[in-house]
């Protein structure tokens, strides 16, 4: 046994609380405008098809920039990118919160979707390298909570704050939170800059990589509104393919600079947890997407009544999350994200079965659940992808790891969307969409009792020495 100390200093717990407060802001921007859109509509004159892009338009440029903000944090020190990305997310925000039409609007949110590619992987990176040795499961809680958090309440807060103020105090309220978390992070959170940069930028591997990753997320955020057999959907899916293909060969050539470096890319271990993740993404967005849709349509309630009902699923996601970063440290990651993924899969058959009739207290068990079931399975999973590489990796493992997270939501998206639309009513579809979503979760159980590894941190520590 080692005789270093694991608890956490007053400087640590202080920049934490900053790296918290940015979380939340990246996640309560990935839900709240969800509520807004009818008064975004009604002020600009405008409709459904175009304002759904104030959402599908962040998402797409903060999953497609992941991987190249990943690798920039680990180039030129997870700080200084931090420090960027917080800078341009702060003003595009009040860009979006000035906008005088809907052009303006989307551009802003599509920036801001850069500024948060950016701060993302830094994040983790930073609450990663924060943590004493032996910790790292209460940093994967940490995250873990916060997310859950902020997605649980975007949908509540957007509300609030469209139906008393104005939907444009959404952007304004991160302008306050970003100041705080800024000079925190700044005072507390050393430089971690390397000195001698031996490496350079990837730009075949960016400009590829983006450009694949566009297209394949355009494709399946379009792919609800013209289905699968259109030539568009058709035409983005080749050239997703073809940049894919380009950047395999950009980055043999590319050597020790390569975007998605040689040693990870050789990880088993690192992608067998990304597709787990994918597979288990699919059926969290479906019951994001679905929930509310299902009240909505079915129960006639408002958007902001709606959006509370995920709160059992997050109250139980944040609870089981922090849960988790201290059973981690005892049992391991396969064993939690095992059980997450059953957890999911149970949920999910319970929520399979709607129907017209059903209240939504006969809803909360199987939202119960489920929520335990992400929490256990996104804050272990985490951990042991990021800890399974090398430590200067670590934004870059968190960057990707998060961006099977929202190729899994897009498809998850687009697959449930289809079975829904093909049932003769929205309670039948969910149901089958449900039952096909936990037969999903038993795929990943598979893949995390086969694949996912992760050693309990006493054992880990114990091994190093």
């Amino acid at each position: 046994m080692t005789g270093k100390n694991t608890s956490l200093t007053k400087t640590q717990i202080l920049g934490l609380f900053a790296l918290s407060l940015a979380i939340f802001l990246i996640g309560n921007d990935l839900t709240a405008f969800s509520v807004a859109l009818p008064a975004i509509e009604k002020q600009f004159n405008s409709n459904i098809t175009t304002t759904q892009w104030i959402i599908n338009g962040y998402t797409l440029a903060f999953g497609i920039l992941l991987i190249s903000g990943g690798r920039l944090a680990d180039i030129f020190g997870r700080r200084r990118i931090f420090f960027i990305g917080m800078a341009a997310f702060v003003f595009f925000s009040l860009l979006g919160g000035l906008a005088t039409d809907i052009p303006i609007l989307l551009v802003a949110r599509g920036l801001m979707g850069i500024g948060s590619a950016l701060m993302w992987p830094a994040i983790l990176g930073m609450t990663y390298g924060m943590m004493p040795e032996g910790r790292s499961g209460l940093a994967g809680g940490l995250v873990m909570a916060m997310c859950a958090a902020a997605n649980a309440i975007g949908p509540v807060l957007g509300g609030i704050l469209t139906d008393w103020l104005s939907w444009r105090w959404i952007f304004f309220i991160n302008l306050p939170v970003a100041a705080l978390a800024y000079f925190v992070c700044w005072k507390f959170i050393p430089d971690d800059s390397p000195e001698n940069v031996e490496e350079r930028i990837d730009f075949g591997g960016v400009i590829s990589l983006t450009t694949s990753l566009f297209c394949l997320l355009l494709a399946l955020d379009l792919v609800v509104d013209v289905g699968f057999k259109s030539p568009i959907i058709i035409m983005l899916a080749l050239m997703a393919l073809l940049f894919m293909g380009l950047f395999i060969l950009a980055e043999r050539y590319a050597g020790k600079n390569a975007l998605i470096p040689l040693d990870m890319a050789a990880n088993h271990g690192f992608f067998a947890a990304g597709f787990a993740t994918l597979l288990l993404s699919v059926v969290f967005f479906a019951a994001l997407l679905y929930v509310p849709q299902y009240l909505t349509k079915m129960h006639h309630q408002s958007a902001m009544y709606s959006g509370m009902g995920l709160l059992p699923m997050m109250i139980s996601f944040g609870l089981t999350s922090f849960i988790a970063g201290g059973l981690y440290e005892t049992l391991g990651a396969k064993a939690i994200v095992s059980v997450g993924t059953v957890a999911m899969c149970v949920g999910m058959f319970m929520l399979s079965h709607l129907h017209k009739e059903t209240t939504f207290v006969e809803m909360v068990p199987g939202l119960i659940v489920l929520g335990a079931g992400i929490g256990l399975f996104y804050s272990a999973i985490t951990t042991a992808a990021i800890t399974v590489v090398a430590p200067e990796r670590a934004s870059l493992a968190g960057a990707i790891l998060y961006m099977f997270q929202i190729g899994g939501g897009a498809i998850g998206l687009g697959v449930n969307t289809t079975i829904v639309a093909l049932a003769p009513d929205m309670s039948m579809g969910i149901d089958r969409a449900f039952t096909v979503n936990a037969y999903l979760a038993l795929v990943g159980l598979v893949v995390c009792l086969l694949f996912v590894s992760g050693k309990p941190a006493a054992q880990a520590s114990v091994a190093k020495n």
